[in-house]
């Protein structure tokens, strides 16, 4: 029986595991496979080294980045793959890092953020060593997010005040303990991650650039009032549509911006319910079927089938193998 991961998967790429003289090309290689293709044009003198560690948190990726000084360039009609549709945030840890998109450019110091979008030109240089977290960030996720991200590339957020500085700390803070933590706890720090990375952007300048308020505010709505009816087994999209006064089409539209629909919402959010409270020492003497009937699940049969199919496992099993770990 397969098991779910104590800890988060982590891929790791490095250079160190290919000879020196190949080296440019496969690293040329790796960025154009993971992000976006790329030209890479090593500093003269300097070895190539770079090295990537890859975290998955839901939708989004957080990639910590150490490398010798390199220039990365991505010209104009290069094509791309569907998946890398994404935006690129940066967070600069250490050295130096200088970004050009769309005849703008910035230089940034460690702790600074910045965005770039993966589609586009766009030249990244950097003239010693220095240290970075990635995080990519699907376009329409971003956009459903932050109207007008599109003109917020290339700008620097100080990484030393405001919200810059709770951003940069708390996504650092989460990629250090990534090893320490299981994999449902760090996926959970994934939407504040980038709640706290739009607010940044939007801080730029709060005239010319604002979150997308109107859809925010109903898609909070819907998830407010599915989450105060889990445990109705009646709840369906007609409750839902009666409760928030929006069409199922709207709703469905506002959470297709998460890539998913109210239905399989509702069973998601029913399941996390279900899995913390087979780990809460509060439900100790609650059996499994009596936590799944709590959360509206009437089919116990379907509640086992699709718990097994998120979490790898049966729910007697997750609650025996995972319970010790809280």
């Amino acid at each position: 029986m397969e098991s779910k991961p104590d800890k988060l998967p982590r891929m790791i790429l490095s250079t160190a595991s290919v000879d020196k003289i190949n080296r440019r090309e496969w690293l040329q290689d790796i960025i154009s496979r993971e992000y976006t293709k790329v030209e890479v044009i090593p500093h003269a003198n300097i070895n190539v080294f770079n090295e990537m560690s890859l975290y998955t948190l839901d939708k989004l990726r957080l990639s910590v980045v150490r490398s010798n000084a390199l220039t990365i360039k991505r010209k104009k009609h290069e094509p791309y793959h569907a998946s890398q549709d994404n935006y690129l945030g940066v967070i600069l840890l250490s050295g130096s890092y200088h970004l050009e998109q769309g005849g703008r450019e910035v230089y940034l110091n460690p702790g600074d953020i910045s965005i770039y979008d993966a589609t586009l030109p766009h030249q990244i240089s950097c003239s010693r060593s220095f240290s970075k977290i990635l995080i990519t960030i699907p376009r329409a996720m971003m956009r459903a997010r932050l109207s007008g991200v599109e003109h917020c590339t290339a700008l620097r957020i100080p990484g030393n005040l405001g919200i810059g500085t709770i951003t940069t700390n708390f996504i650092r803070n989460v990629v250090q303990e990534a090893e320490n933590m299981s994999d449902w706890g760090i996926s959970a720090l994934a939407e504040q991650s980038l709640d706290l990375f739009t607010l940044s952007l939007a801080s730029l300048n709060s005239q010319s650039y604002y979150l997308s308020r109107s859809r925010s505010t109903a898609l909070q709505s819907v998830k407010s009032f599915v989450e105060s009816h889990l445990a109705d087994p009646m709840l369906d999209t007609a409750m839902v549509v009666t409760g928030t006064g929006f069409s199922a089409r709207y709703i469905n539209d506002l959470l297709n911006d998460n890539d998913t629909s109210l239905m399989r919402y509702i069973l998601q959010r029913r399941l996390e319910r279900c899995s913390k409270d087979l780990l809460s020492l509060l439900h100790t003497n609650h059996n499994i079927s009596e936590i799944a009937l709590n959360w509206g699940f009437n089919d116990l049969s379907h509640f086992s089938r699709t718990f097994k199919k998120k979490y790898g496992c049966s729910p007697n099993q997750y609650r025996h193998d995972y319970s010790v770990t809280l």
